[in-house]
């Protein structure tokens, strides 16, 4: 469910709000940036006070990290204690800086509470939380997820599958009662009028940073690809009216999607998109969005659902970190999207993220109708390398990367080429990336970003030994990817750490975002799966290769 906003820690995991998240028990925190230097930082005066103030409160964090990890070397070459013991000062930082990890810990003995902060990762404890996070409530104890079938922080599963087996004729019939004021309404997109009143509402309402300086902005083309895919069920498009006026004011949806978990398909519900109105955030509509989707799926059959959030909650079956690539970067400095950094100039920069104006792989093409069997049988193999994967069938191929790609359509939303070997025509590697505006508030220059976001992608080439083979073609064909991109005016170019994407992302010049992305399994229990990075939430080749689903 939620992407990014902003490369210096704007992200959002897509679909999931952050501030709905907080309102279902988990509020969304912003890293703290004090090891960071910005635009203004090396000035002099004020400056420098803030810089004393940052190094206390960097010493203040180290002590912390050198806790949990177990390491003193400030360079990290020294090797890890494997029973780091935390003063209680410090599970006071960790609490403070982590609500969510409040209740665990008071609920334990001393000898519990360090068992329990050796079984999580340092990413685990201290994603998306800062102390200084502008809008920090302790609504800590999440107490509508401990009601859900999830794992808990601490669970070590033995076994696969199902936590929590439903029984059809227990499933209730009828939604539960919303707060005084408000009705259910079932939202039909086919019909113009309600497709207008979801698109207003996700326009306005949906996803900005914390700065309110960037808000997503949806097409109406985006919304009926992201929400009228092969199978979609009108029921599933879930919303909450204003019972006096009839004004849209909460929206949830999901599509259904069989995931492949390891050895084992599962049929799921991909969540996404719940959105509550500014002005009724405080009536926590969130947990009874929640709960009604998964009523309508469990009518349906479907007891099982994946999403994604850049919260932590409990508990992540991986952790993905954003990537960005600067295409424009002029214009995204004069938007305050992306910092000057340190020592450069406006014209390094440039000169840095500047691309060829030609492609270089051979036979490159744009996606056609008829290449849908090709494309089928080559992703198929391709993701069958990772660990959890959706299973797509031709309908879907042809929905998620032809029928939306019509470069004269006036809201195009993907964008989808092919290499074809010129000698036998056989369909050797494909790409894909679509887009996603933000609106840029109290615009001056410009009104809005262009963002491309990597979709699918597979290569003949990964299913050989040579993997420095591999990795070159792979780098070919992303360098031509930001090659079309910018020849199709994207202003920034996104990507995360799943598939093979750290394979490439350095070395055609990503930057990293310091938020994370969750993907979450409901009612369903697996062992923890690589995102692509380290325990120090660092891009990891050897880490690659683990989540092959890609969610809006």
């Amino acid at each position: 469910m939620p992407d990014e906003l902003h490369t210096t820690d704007r992200e959002r995991a897509k679909g999931d709000s952050e501030e709905v998240l907080a309102q279902a028990g988990v509020e969304s925190d912003e890293d703290d940036h004090s090891g960071e230097e910005g635009p203004g930082d090396h000035q002099d005066g004020g400056a420098a006070a803030t810089g004393s103030s940052k190094k206390k409160k960097m010493s203040k964090k180290k002590k912390l990290k050198e806790a949990l990890t177990g390491r003193k070397d400030p360079e990290g070459s020294g090797k890890a204690d494997t029973k780091p013991q935390l003063s209680q000062e410090q599970l006071n930082q960790l609490a403070q800086i982590n609500p969510s990890l409040k209740d665990e810990l008071e609920r334990k003995s001393p000898s519990e509470i360090q068992d329990f902060i050796k079984k999580l990762s340092l990413g685990d404890m201290v994603t998306g939380a800062g102390a200084a996070a502008p809008h920090q409530k302790d609504l800590a104890q999440y107490k509508f997820w401990k009601t859900q079938p999830v794992p808990k922080f601490d669970d070590q599963p033995s076994e696969e599958g199902e936590i929590q087996a439903v029984d059809p004729e227990r499933v209730p019939k009828e939604p539960a009662p919303l707060p005084a004021g408000f009705e259910w309404v079932t939202m039909d997109l086919t019909d113009p009028q309600q497709h207008d009143e979801v698109y207003d509402l996700l326009s306005n309402h949906y996803v900005e940073d914390h700065e309110s300086m960037f808000r997503f902005k949806y097409s109406s083309s985006f919304l009926k690809w992201a929400l009228m895919a092969p199978g979609w069920r009108k029921e599933w498009h879930v919303g909450v009216r204003a019972s006096q006026s009839q004004k849209l004011v909460a929206f949830i949806s999901g599509i259904p999607v069989n995931m492949r978990v390891r050895q084992r398909t599962i049929s799921c519900t991909e969540i996404n998109f719940m959105c509550n109105h500014k002005k009724v955030r405080q009536k926590r509509l969130a947990p009874v969005l929640i709960k009604e989707i998964t009523r309508r799926t469990h009518l349906s059959g479907i007891y099982q659902a994946v999403y994604t959030a850049g919260t932590l909650i409990p508990t992540p079956v991986a952790t993905c970190r954003y990537f960005h690539r600067s295409l424009d970067w002029q214009k995204l400095y004069d938007v305050e999207f992306s910092p000057l950094p340190p020592g450069s100039t406006p014209l390094r920069q440039i000169a840095r993220y500047k691309l060829p104006t030609q492609t270089e792989i051979q036979g490159l093409r744009p996606m056609e109708t008829k290449d849908v069997e090709a494309i089928l049988d080559l992703l198929k193999r391709y993701l069958a390398r990772t660990e959890l994967a959706p299973l797509f069938t031709k309908e879907e191929v042809q929905h998620w990367l032809i029928d939306h790609a019509d470069p004269s359509a006036p809201e195009r939303v993907v964008w989808a080429y092919v290499s074809e070997d010129p000698e036998t025509h056989k369909i050797t590697d494909f790409f894909s990336f679509y887009i996603l505006e933000s609106t840029i508030i109290n615009a001056k220059k410009y009104d809005t970003i262009k963002a491309a976001y990597l979709f699918y992608y597979a290569s003949e080439a990964a299913f050989g030994n040579d993997k420095a083979a591999y990795k070159a073609r792979l780098n070919a064909l992303m360098k031509d990817a930001l090659i079309l991109a910018k020849e199709a005016k994207f202003d920034v170019f996104n990507a995360l750490t799943h598939l093979d994407n750290p394979l490439f992302l350095e070395d055609q010049k990503f930057g990293p975002g310091d938020g994370l992305l969750h993907y979450y399994l409901y009612n369903y229990r697996t062992a923890p799966v690589t995102g692509g990075l380290n325990k120090a939430n660092q891009v990891d080749e050897k880490q690659a290769g683990g989540i092959g689903l890609v969610m809006l």
